[in-house]
């Protein structure tokens, strides 16, 4: 497991973090947790995913937020009216465009984007 803590921790949470560490937890300094939780509240990693998004397609983004929705390549080929076939090849182009290796990675892209 890992921790992450501060450096200006004090030897009393670095002692807790040693506990939590030898009973094969994880741990994260209280404070780290506070940043993460406001970098994303206040949207700091939106921006590169939406420029990321900006990359595709307006077709290509209708995939894309299907695919976050969950949607199967059938569902989205029968809700955009196009072939199964036709839904792969933007799916194939989408996930080149944003470097993802799978629908996963796109779908959380796409959410990061504000797009879902």
């Amino acid at each position: 497991m890992q921790a992450c803590a501060l450096k200006d921790a004090s030897p009393r949470e670095l002692a807790d973090a040693v506990r939590v560490l030898a009973r094969g937890e994880a741990m994260l300094s209280p404070r780290i947790t506070t940043r993460l939780l406001a970098a994303f509240a206040t949207g700091a990693v939106a921006p590169r995913a939406r420029s990321r998004m900006a990359e595709l397609t307006a077709r290509e983004r209708e995939v894309a937020v299907a695919v976050a929705q969950g949607r199967s390549n059938s569902e989205i080929a029968t809700d955009l009216v196009v072939s199964p076939s036709t839904v792969k090849v933007h799916l194939s182009r989408i996930m080149t465009k944003l470097d993802a290796a799978n629908r996963t990675q796109v779908a959380l892209i796409t959410h990061d984007a504000g797009l879902t």
